[in-house]
């Protein structure tokens, strides 16, 4: 009796040991092919379709290869979000440190995610902060720093993150709220758009309050101050 429940404990860890293999080679294979591919979709993508009730509407969403993306935008969104984001590993450990220390004296919690971080979120995972998705969000982090170069991270999240309900990718920002394409997006374009990063279900780009100019303006000030577009050389 003994011996044979060590051997179904022994079939089981061999079961589930299989099963974790199966899964990372899975999804470092992913990784690897999204390097050069477009993703056809994302996670949060299919939870708007999924949300809307019908996955043939809710969607705006076009690729735009980085040679077509102002270098404003990319600038902007660095600007914006993540300063140290072409020297960091896609942790900034010392904004989490920060973070956790402000947290514990506020009641709305302040993140401190990197643009590897987001990417890895928007793509693979799902909104919340439960142990199981942030332990996720930070083995795809690690595995995207590991098989992207800085600009194919960059590429990637300028054409998922979301800028308005529904709204995915600069290029679909770009066209629906300022009737240019992502390449022909100046400096102040690029900041008004990278200013509803934060929370693009609450920011409107059309129609943007005192606070998005205000932190638009912030931003336009911290994209000269990385010393403008020629910051976009530190990318690998």
């Amino acid at each position: 009796m003994v011996a044979k429940s060590r051997r179904q404990r022994r079939g089981l860890g061999r079961a589930m040991l299989k099963l974790v293999s199966v899964a990372i080679i899975g999804s470092v294979s992913v990784v690897w092919v999204l390097r050069w591919y477009p993703p056809p979709t994302t996670a949060f993508m299919l939870r708007t379709q999924y949300l809307s009730g019908n996955c043939d509407v809710g969607i705006e969403h076009r690729w735009a290869p980085w040679a077509r993306i102002s270098p404003h935008m990319a600038l902007a969104v660095m600007a914006a979000e993540d300063q140290k984001f072409p020297h960091h590993w896609g942790f900034d450990f010392q904004q989490i440190k920060s973070a956790v220390q402000e947290n514990t004296q506020r009641t709305r919690v302040r993140g401190a995610s990197t643009i590897t971080q987001q990417v890895a979120k928007n793509l693979f995972l799902w909104p919340g902060r439960s142990y199981l998705r942030k332990g996720l969000e930070a083995y795809f982090t690690v595995v995207l720093e590991l098989l992207w170069s800085k600009q194919r991270i960059l590429e990637v999240y300028l054409n998922v993150a979301e800028f308005a309900p529904g709204v995915f990718g600069v290029a679909a920002a770009s066209a629906r709220y300022l009737a240019k394409s992502a390449a022909g997006l100046s400096a102040n374009d690029a900041a008004l758009l990278a200013a509803v990063l934060p929370n693009p279900r609450r920011l409107d780009i059309s129609r943007p309050s005192p606070y998005v100019r205000g932190r638009a303006q912030w931003i336009r000030k911290q994209m000269g101050q990385l010393g403008g577009v020629s910051y976009l050389n530190t990318l690998e």
